[in-house]
């Protein structure tokens, strides 16, 4: 398959354990980019799409095994540093009868902390042969200060030589601290083509009703901008034009939301990615995602796949 568009994601992926607590837990492993980057490269593939993740995991089994997994996706690995004697981080999650889900974490000596702390990374070193950039608001969070640098170094340059950068908002307070977020993700938006926000997190991060939050994404400078409500239609605003509303697929029955806005990422990405209309890659979010809730954990099996129609 001839390659159209290269794109590395950055992020953390970390051990999950999922099941009763203090009861039978089952392994698994997740992160927000790398669930973006498996449904990306499962959709996009056909249409010349090259995924690579970018992380730092140890020399353990666990990150060993993780790393398999990823490439029996068909996800490029050779962006992924692996340091002895770090591995990475861990979290439990519970679901409710509803489907939501509580998470718990051990994530303060993850590998993927110290992607930035050598001389250079790979991301840093390959940036010409990239054609974009994925990286969401935890990607952000799980990096010291001096990571966030560098990050934004890179993407200065990246953009100021025609690559495109694309930004999920996604907000998890507690991974920042005494730190000031609004702070970093002004600096995000400002340097981004494309932000994927969720509605929710949007409000939480800058203090605002839905109204305002719906707002201050639309004032936003960048080229698109896609807001996830849920199970409220989605909207999509790209720079000079009307907002549309794409409404979400009706689910008979929600199981588990983890990796309901990760799949949508990649399933818009992947439309948009190979030059579809916003309404067309909106709709093939929400089309995924649909799928994904009614699946336990943010990575369905292969053979639950919908099939994709992209010109």
């Amino acid at each position: 398959m001839e390659v159209k568009c290269r794109i590395a994601l950055l992020g953390e992926c970390m051990i999950e354990m999922r099941g009763q607590m203090f009861g039978t837990m089952h392994q698994h492993f997740g992160g927000d980019t790398l669930n973006t980057a498996v449904y990306l490269g499962r959709i996009g593939a056909e249409g010349g799409i090259k995924v690579s993740y970018a992380t730092q995991l140890g020399t353990d089994a666990y990150s060993q095994a993780m790393i398999a997994a990823w490439q029996d996706e068909g996800i490029d690995t050779h962006m992924v540093l692996r340091e002895e004697g770090r591995m990475p981080g861990l979290y439990t999650i519970q679901v409710d009868e509803s489907g939501e889900r509580t998470f718990y974490y051990w994530r303060d000596a993850s590998a993927a902390r110290g992607y930035f702390e050598g001389a250079s990374s790979p991301l840093e070193d390959e940036l010409d042969e990239l054609d974009a950039i994925y990286y969401s608001g935890i990607s952000l969070a799980v990096l010291p200060k001096a990571g966030r640098e560098r990050l934004f170094s890179l993407i200065e340059r990246f953009r100021a030589r025609g690559g495109k950068v694309i930004f999920d908002n996604n907000f998890r307070a507690r991974l920042w601290r005494d730190d000031d977020p609004p702070f970093w993700y002004d600096r995000a938006f400002a340097n981004c083509d494309m932000t994927l926000i969720t509605l929710d997190d949007n409000a939480a991060l800058y203090g605002l009703d839905e109204g305002s939050a719906l707002a201050h994404a639309y004032s936003l400078a960048c080229e698109e901008v896609v807001v996830k409500r849920g199970a409220e239609p989605t909207l999509v605003r790209i720079r000079g034009m009307e907002p549309l509303s794409v409404p979400v697929f009706k689910v008979p029955k929600v199981v588990d939301t983890t990796g309901a806005g990760d799949s949508f990422a990649g399933g818009y990405l992947a439309a948009r990615l190979q030059g579809n209309s916003p309404e067309l890659a909106a709709r093939s979010g929400n089309k995924i995602a649909s799928i994904v809730v009614q699946h336990p954990g943010a990575i369905i099996p292969r053979d639950a796949m919908p099939v994709f129609f992209f010109v």
